[in-house]
């Protein structure tokens, strides 16, 4: 069962972008959240690029093309000015309609696709910003209840029986893979749903942030039920 936004520590939440982009990660907050209602028809702007294809990038010019009632314009309206402020921030946003993700159907032991929970790790500090609009909406899981792969013993063991030893190239082989970057909840952890229409901040893998990656992954679609979402 998924928490809407718990009284944890985890997340802080933002009344403006302002805020979004410059309140720091300190202890164990690793999520900035812009509190916001949802305004207008996201499900129309879904319906004029179709569902074909797993995934649909929508991109500006594209937005801007289509003929949309008054509610489906309004809908317009929000995302390009998400999609214009975290350009202007110097991020470079991807609005996507997604009726699914590809599995990892090779690691079938150790699935290393987006419906697992995982950090994002980048060669500079950057941060991740996310906001489902329609749709089953991205988890986060707090960093206390979940557990790096790699560390548990019978995981190692097979990833170590896989590769065939574990030497310093061992350690090369799992940050090729990703598997790294993988976690399991613990027994018992409640993931946190980002909910609908919240733009968010979340910090990543990488040296000269001080705070721990934010776990994160993205939900099963229903059937039907395409999302819409923008990331960066």
């Amino acid at each position: 069962m998924n928490k809407l936004f718990p009284a944890e520590d985890q997340i802080q939440f933002v009344t403006n972008f302002h805020d979004l982009i410059s309140t720091p990660f300190h202890g164990v907050i690793n999520a900035i959240c812009w509190n916001r209602p949802l305004v207008g028809d996201f499900s129309e702007i879904i319906s004029k690029f179709g569902t074909d294809e797993n995934i649909i990038t929508v991109d500006e010019v594209a937005l801007n093309e289509v003929w949309l009632s008054e509610e489906g314009n309004l809908a317009r309206e929000m995302l390009l000015s998400d999609m214009k402020l975290l350009e202007a921030h110097g991020a470079s946003p991807i609005l996507n309609i997604i009726k699914s993700y590809d599995r990892d159907e090779e690691h079938t032991f150790f699935p290393t696709d987006v419906y697992s929970f995982h950090v994002d790790r980048s060669p500079v500090p950057v941060d991740t910003f996310l906001c489902t609009y329609y749709g089953t909406t991205s988890e986060i899981l707090p960093n206390a209840q979940g557990e790096k792969k790699i560390l548990i013993p019978e995981i190692r063991d097979e990833l170590r029986r896989q590769y065939g030893t574990e030497d310093a190239d061992f350690e090369s082989y799992l940050c090729e893979n990703f598997y790294d970057l993988h976690y399991q909840a613990k027994e018992g952890a409640v993931p946190i749903s980002l909910g609908l229409g919240h733009l968010c901040r979340i910090a990543i893998d990488h040296p000269e942030i001080t705070v721990p990656p934010c776990l994160h992954r993205a939900p099963l679609e229903k059937a039907g039920q395409p999302r819409l979402l923008l990331i960066c």
